[in-house]
């Protein structure tokens, strides 16, 4: 534990002056815009609290990935991957705390599109279950971490693995749920989605803003920390495999 909160400050000081954190920071309130703008046109005021979760969900997920591939590909370019595997600090907890940090700086989207809502939709997103909602940022803001850590053990396996990255973003948005309910989705791909753990997140999230009692919170929780736990269980084999092979073939800091 020592170690991940030395790496988590550290990460902090970084990712305040890195140009991902403050891309996705700015593009949560344009694609609430968006949404919300939708949702008045269509005069589904109802919808305003999916246009404003969904663009957070959106935000955890990319800014996840974003730093997971930027890690290794900063650290290669820059020299220091090899002195970061050579040290005796475990190279999965340094990469997965770099990760977390980053994700709970992106959790202030939520506040941003909540104001947005405010200032320019006069819309007021009411918060009617507070515990729910802020267990399920910090729970799904974690799970997005572990999961993240994944693609971090092919980059230092594959260097062009940003294509892969990439290609994971939207359509784990529609699995997810992030904006249109799984409920929505082909009822043979509704199974699927609920392997990804956003959907329990978005499910979540919206029950929290509804004035309805929400039911079930705690094995909710526990399935989104759940499959959080198994993607990062997956991430640190992954991690631990793919560094015995780099360096058996010292293709380590190949760019």
């Amino acid at each position: 534990m020592r170690l991940f909160w030395s790496v988590a400050r550290f990460q902090a000081v970084l990712a305040s002056r890195a140009p991902d954190t403050v891309h996705v920071l700015v593009v949560a309130p344009l694609y609430t815009v968006v949404f919300l703008a939708i949702s008045d046109h269509a005069d589904r005021s109802d919808l305003a609290p999916y246009a404003v979760l969904a663009p957070v969900l959106m935000s955890l997920w990319s800014l996840a990935l974003l730093t997971a591939g930027d890690l290794i590909r900063r650290e290669r370019s820059r020299g220091t991957l090899e002195a970061m595997v050579a040290t005796p600090a475990s190279f999965a907890v340094v990469v997965i705390a770099r990760i977390t940090t980053v994700t709970m700086i992106s959790l202030l989207s939520f506040a941003e599109s909540w104001v947005v809502a405010l200032l320019l939709f006069d819309t007021v997103i009411v918060i009617e279950h507070p515990v729910a909602l802020v267990s399920c940022l910090l729970v799904s803001a974690l799970a997005m971490a572990g999961t993240a850590s994944a693609m971090a053990g092919l980059h230092v396996l594959v260097p062009t693995a940003r294509t892969l990255q990439n290609t994971l973003t939207y359509p784990i948005y529609l699995l997810g749920g992030v904006l249109v309910p799984v409920s929505y989705l082909p009822e043979w791909l509704q199974p699927l989605s609920r392997l990804v753990f956003l959907s329990w997140s978005a499910d979540l999230l919206r029950a929290a803003l509804a004035p309805q009692p929400v039911t079930d919170l705690v094995p909710r929780l526990g399935a989104i920390a759940g499959l959080g736990a198994a993607g990062c269980a997956v991430g640190v084999v992954m991690i631990g495999r793919i560094l015995r092979r780099v360096r058996f073939t010292g293709t380590l800091a190949r760019s």
